[in-house]
């Protein structure tokens, strides 16, 4: 099982070539269990990344979402009251970012590794705080 951070979950999608091979071994192994998990914090990052003019999707947002939830071996992460409360609470130093810290949490919490290219989070995860897939890689 992995956890698509947002940029990945758009990479997949999209079949972009930044999602790199090892990452895509990732993705390929965890679908016949169902194992790429969404997080609802990534529905609320992509429709804001749309409002703001900083992703273009070519569809509405829950018509996107509804799609890549569909996609082979993709389901929904639970978001709940203790992962909420654990992303305040985060070893180490970490940013400030929401979004991240939900997703950062939802990870530790079902203790697997978080797919994803944003630098903060793989030298988060190299500091022995996460396990995390570079997305580039």
């Amino acid at each position: 099982m992995i956890l698509l951070d947002t940029h990945a979950l758009v990479w997949m999608i999209d079949n972009d070539r930044r999602l790199g091979v090892q990452a895509r071994r990732a993705i390929d192994d965890a679908v016949p269990d169902l194992g790429l998990l969404v997080s609802p914090i990534t529905g609320w990052e992509v429709a804001l990344l749309v409002k703001r003019g900083r992703l273009a999707i070519g569809r509405d947002v829950g018509v996107w979402m509804e799609m890549a939830l569909r996609a082979p071996g993709v389901r929904p992460a639970v978001l709940d009251m203790e992962t909420a409360v654990r992303s305040v609470g985060l070893p180490g130093d970490f940013h400030a970012d929401p979004a991240d810290r939900f997703l950062i949490a939802t990870a530790r919490r079902l203790d697997i590794p978080l797919l994803t290219a944003d630098g903060a989070i793989l030298a988060y995860s190299a500091a022995g705080h996460l396990k995390a897939i570079d997305a580039n890689i």
